[in-house]
């Protein structure tokens, strides 16, 4: 008996983010946030200050589920994702990374020689405590919440390890690319090998499916989004398939325009993130050959009001007849006031179509 309420416990049958990415139609629209685990949220700011610093945070199984399970107890999300950060796998391969309050991630930047010394083969016993984190969870979130995990794209993450910080363009990185493509590519190969990894021990860990987020995709040309962007997100769901037949994977290259529909049949993720400024007939097309995810501008949900309303009614006018996970276009920022964020739960889950 007890072994069949643990099937019964664990079973994704229901959990509605999961049948649109098996290619079923759930009897729900589902609804979450990128960042939902945030600084909007007052209980959120208390438990990291309990943490001491971010990355602390991070690794406290603990209270990194608390931080999870706090958006899913205020609003009833259909997905949990795991709170971690893109930047623990540069940690991970031994970089010096940590977060300085108005800065934002500083990460110790690599050049050609130091690129050469890299090795992920030290990746998942660094993270150990985010896995617990993904094991936890699992347990204790409501039957019908998909876990999701995720990682940081190559592109994204490299351009962190080139500049050492967010730029407006990436142009380190950028650069670096043009003129030492042969050290670059070792950049990514590692990338490649770290991210696959730590996706694979997400998804054996609990998790239901994972993110692919590639939030610095649009500063490349069609030559380079081909070579840094596409080439490197494929090679990463191959490896995880090949680990794990039929693992669900979710591609958000923010940002990206037209270079969306040649992402989404070159990668092979199951579901495309969309950022808020595609236009509907565009997101329409794309929706007929993959589920997409989106794509209310953070913006929107500042504001509140007749524009948040009028936010969410274009997004389930035109998407929500196909297979469409809502979102935001972006992550929630920490100005958004709670009342918005009930005001779009509500709106979205009265939604009749």
């Amino acid at each position: 008996m007890t072994g069949c309420v643990q099937s019964m416990k664990n079973s994704s049958s229901n959990r509605a983010i999961v049948q649109i990415l098996n290619g079923e139609k759930p009897d729900r629209l589902p609804i979450w946030m990128m960042r939902q685990a945030g600084r909007y949220l007052p209980e959120y700011k208390a438990t990291r200050a309990e943490a001491g610093g971010f990355l602390d945070l991070c690794y406290n199984p603990e209270l990194a589920v608390e931080v999870t399970l706090q958006p899913i107890r205020r609003f009833g999300f259909d997905a949990a994702i795991l709170f971690s950060d893109i930047l623990v796998i540069p940690d991970a391969l031994g970089l010096n990374v940590r977060f300085e309050e108005g800065r934002g991630p500083i990460v110790e930047t690599v050049d050609a020689s130091r690129i050469g010394k890299l090795s992920s083969e030290n990746t998942l016993n660094h993270l150990a405590p985010v896995l617990e984190t993904v094991a936890r969870l699992r347990e204790e979130l409501p039957n019908e919440t998909t876990l999701l995990g995720f990682c940081g794209a190559p592109w994204t993450v490299a351009t962190y390890m080139i500049a050492g910080h967010g730029t407006p363009d990436q142009g380190p990185a950028r650069q670096f690319a043009f003129a030492d493509p042969v050290a670059f590519q070792k950049l990514m190969d590692v990338l490649v090998d770290a991210s696959a990894a730590y996706l694979i021990a997400q998804l054996k860990a609990g998790a239901d499916a994972v993110q692919i987020f590639d939030s610095w995709a649009s500063v490349l040309d069609e030559e380079q989004f081909e070579r840094w962007c596409i080439k490197p997100v494929a090679a990463i769901v191959q490896k995880v398939r090949a680990e794990i037949p039929g693992a669900k994977i979710i591609g958000f290259p923010k940002g990206v325009g037209a270079f969306y529909a040649g992402y989404a049949t070159k990668t092979g993720v199951d579901m495309l993130g969309l950022d808020w400024t595609i236009p509907m007939g565009f997101a329409r097309k794309l929706q007929e050959t993959i589920p997409v995810q989106g794509n209310l501008d953070p913006n929107r949900l500042i504001a509140g009001g007749k524009a948040l309303d009028e936010g969410i009614d274009l997004i389930l006018e035109n998407l929500a007849s196909g297979p469409l996970v809502f979102n935001l276009g972006h992550g929630i920022t920490p100005l958004t006031p709670i009342p918005h964020v009930e005001q779009m739960v509500a709106r979205v889950r009265n939604f009749t179509g």
